[in-house]
């Protein structure tokens, strides 16, 4: 079982930046695939980038942060990061992080296991 713990959201201004982290207990870190995903008010929940639990770290993102975001790991931290750059009133969301038992988490994956969410607002 692995317990996820999401820090590091805020109110930015459109055009700034944040680093997301989630903390990992529980489990062997470095073998689940890791990823982010959000949900604006009153929309589904949708994938945002994803990390593999090993291949040289291939990442997969959204078309929507394409270039802004990047996702990194660091297994002897157990933490996965969450890098957002030139921040949109659109990227308003609560923020979850991800961990699945499969090799990569992308759009089509229902992760095994979520952190509790924390939320990010981008004033314009």
């Amino acid at each position: 079982q692995v317990q996820l713990v999401e820090s590091g959201g805020g109110l930015v201004q459109a055009g700034g930046s944040l680093r997301l982290s989630c903390a990992a207990s529980g489990g062997t870190f470095s073998t689940y695939a890791m990823g982010w995903f959000r949900q604006a008010p009153g929309k589904e929940r949708e994938f945002v980038a994803g990390i593999s639990w090993s291949g040289g770290y291939i990442t997969h993102y959204a078309d929507s942060v394409k270039g802004r975001f990047t996702i990194s790991r660091d297994n002897a931290k157990r933490t996965v990061y969450l890098q957002m750059n030139s921040l949109k009133p659109e990227d308003t969301a609560v923020y979850y992080c991800a961990a699945d038992n499969s090799a990569m988490v992308a759009d089509t994956t229902s992760p095994n296991y979520w952190g509790q969410g924390t939320q990010v607002t981008v004033s314009s």
